[in-house]
């Protein structure tokens, strides 16, 4: 795999929000996708680049959630006050009324959330894509494997905002994971790492492992 092995401060910077807090979670269940708004030749492309990110790191897929039917639910948006239009997306999206109006002011793209386990490894995903700008330049492929990469673990808010999640392949143009994130991903799914945790010597023990796909 081409390219450098993320170091543990490095790692570290991923998972800590702008108050200095570490937190790492990723799945602890099978993920079970599923997509609205999306025109219907996007679709093979989406679901592809959802099961390759998944298989890249390890973890698996369902066809069904027991409790859920679906948990990872991705919605293609025009604009956002179309989720105040959607019935009961109240009840799926937490304080819905006071959101929409910072997205729109922000001119926001995406907006993503998770819900937890008992123990704070993730349950369920939601993400919400405003197709305006990059975004809707993007291809299907492209955006199933960023978007997908994004939701795997409960990365920091800001860990994306200064380079993208993808890489491209210099001869086709094709997108690509960035070996590092995804060799950090394959790490974060070792059986032996907790699900969840706030100690930042996770990151150690996380760079030790994201290593070795580079030996």
């Amino acid at each position: 795999m081409a390219g450098f092995a993320p170091d543990a401060d490095q790692i570290a910077a991923l998972f800590t929000d702008a108050s200095g807090q570490f937190r790492f979670a990723r799945w602890s269940r099978p993920i079970v996708p599923v997509i609205f708004g999306a025109a219907e030749e996007s679709l093979p492309p989406l679901k592809g680049a959802i099961e390759t990110v998944v298989m890249a790191s390890g973890h698996k897929m369902s066809d069904s959630d027991a409790d859920l039917g679906a948990n990872l639910m991705i919605f293609f948006l025009r604009d956002w006050q179309e989720l105040a239009e959607v019935q009961n997306m109240d009840q799926l999206v937490p304080d819905l009324d006071n959101l929409l109006p910072r997205l729109q002011a922000a001119d926001a793209d995406q907006y993503r959330f998770f819900r937890f386990e008992s123990d704070n490894s993730i349950r369920a995903g939601f993400v919400f894509l405003r197709m305006t700008g990059g975004l809707a330049k993007m291809s299907a492929a492209d955006l199933g494997l960023e978007q997908t990469l994004k939701s795997m673990l409960l990365w920091s808010p800001g860990a994306f905002a200064e380079s993208s999640a993808l890489a491209r392949d210099a001869e086709s143009g094709q997108g690509l994971l960035r070996p590092d994130l995804a060799a950090l991903v394959n790490a974060a799914y070792d059986p032996v790492l907790p699900s969840y945790s706030e100690d930042p010597s996770l990151a150690l023990r996380l760079a030790a492992r994201a290593a070795r796909f580079y030996n």
